[in-house]
């Protein structure tokens, strides 16, 4: 089943997220779904809240999300953001271009 998974980083800014996505993809950014190379991510979006910054995702289930954590958590935790517990919830519909 395909999860909606919310990240909320608060006191952060579009710097944090910009340096994840390049230690994520070794520099070469994040413009396809191939550059972070893990198969179930279906849809990303980021930008500032106030208070902080958010990264909304689809994944198409939790196991793939959790194959993805094995890398984006250690990276967060070595940029000062340990302990970061998205929001997950399931997606009751899902609609890609």
């Amino acid at each position: 089943m395909a999860i909606i998974v919310t990240f909320d980083l608060p006191g952060a800014g579009p710097e944090l997220y910009d340096a994840v996505i390049d230690r994520v993809t070794e520099g070469r950014g994040f413009t396809t779904f191939a550059d972070v190379h893990n198969p179930g991510l279906l849809s990303h979006a980021a930008g500032p809240v106030p208070g902080g910054f958010r990264v909304t995702e689809i994944w198409t289930d939790q196991e793939a999300l959790e194959a993805h954590a094995k890398t984006f958590a250690p990276i967060l935790t070595a940029l000062g953001h340990p302990d970061l517990q998205p929001t997950i919830i399931p997606a009751h519909n899902v609609v890609l271009s």
